[in-house]
């Protein structure tokens, strides 16, 4: 089986059909936008839209910046939207042999410290969502509102849909035994991601202080049930599970996702509690 095929299978199922979108501007491509930054031993693509509050957005597993062709128009006329090849993804080479969430989610602290940022809005879509709720846990001084959409707290079938869960691991297993290229260890970084990771406790979810949107599709490979876990762990948080969608909520749902998220940043948290419930 060939390594394409496997990538295409494992990846591409849990960043959506990014290839569905369509953008005249080459966001991930754009020369006009784009920078590198020397962040913990790699330097870092990353590329800045609008003016306003700072928005950071964080792409999934084999992702790119130019998987946000319907955030970014949208939400460049209201912040100043950063977005970044995580690393060892994109334009962000790094031959570094391990590569972790924790890792990434550091990446991006370090990232805003060169941006001269204290705080932003974040947005984190799959393996994205996931680095926000680690940038949340681990520098909740940067984080002033987070939204994460088919994030999930470890790799195995109560959180991910078994069959693809199964496919996944396949995947990683049959990567490892190829001939150990640049690429093929890339591949096998990233897959190892998938398989192997993350491994985060409710308990520490409960340390995440800043309002919280969790999203996922009811037809989501992240489970539906594990989503409203996510939701449930977090002392302030919402929850939003979209009708008849997959994991690509902000991809096939990006009318409804952008203005849902915008309304939750714009507005104040509402803790809705006791006689607030029967309204």
């Amino acid at each position: 089986m060939q390594l394409r095929y496997l990538l295409v299978l494992s990846l591409l199922m849990m960043t959506g059909i990014v290839s569905a979108q369509s953008s005249v501007i080459p966001y991930g491509k754009n020369a006009k936008a784009g920078k590198y930054a020397d962040i913990r031993g790699f330097k870092m693509y990353y590329e800045t839209y609008g003016t306003g509050e700072p928005l950071l957005i964080i792409h999934g597993n084999g992702g790119s910046i130019g998987d946000f062709n319907f955030q970014i128009p949208y939400f460049e006329k209201k912040y100043k939207v950063i977005l970044a090849d995580s690393r060892a993804q994109g334009k962000s080479l790094d031959n570094g042999d391990s590569l972790t969430y924790e890792m990434m989610a550091d990446d991006l602290d370090a990232l805003l410290d060169v941006l001269k940022l204290d705080s932003c809005y974040v947005i984190g879509w799959s393996d994205g969502g996931i680095n926000g709720l680690l940038l949340a846990m681990r520098h909740p001084e940067k984080v002033r509102k987070l939204a994460v959409t088919g994030a999930n707290l470890w790799p195995d079938s109560s959180a991910i849909d078994p069959y693809h869960f199964t496919m996944v691991s396949h995947a990683y297993d049959s990567t490892a035994l190829l001939e150990k290229t640049t690429n093929h260890l890339r591949n096998l970084k990233l897959l190892h991601l998938l398989a192997h990771q993350p491994h985060i406790t409710t308990e520490q979810l409960g340390t995440i202080k800043c309002p919280t949107l969790v999203i996922g599709g009811d037809h989501d490979i992240i489970l539906p049930q594990h989503t409203l876990l996510i939701a449930e762990s977090i002392l302030k948080s919402y929850l939003w599970i979209l009708p008849n969608a997959g994991h690509a909520t902000l991809i096939f749902n990006s009318e409804a996702f952008n203005k849902t998220v915008y309304e939750f940043f714009k507005n104040p948290y509402r803790n809705i509690e006791g006689p607030a419930r029967s309204q």
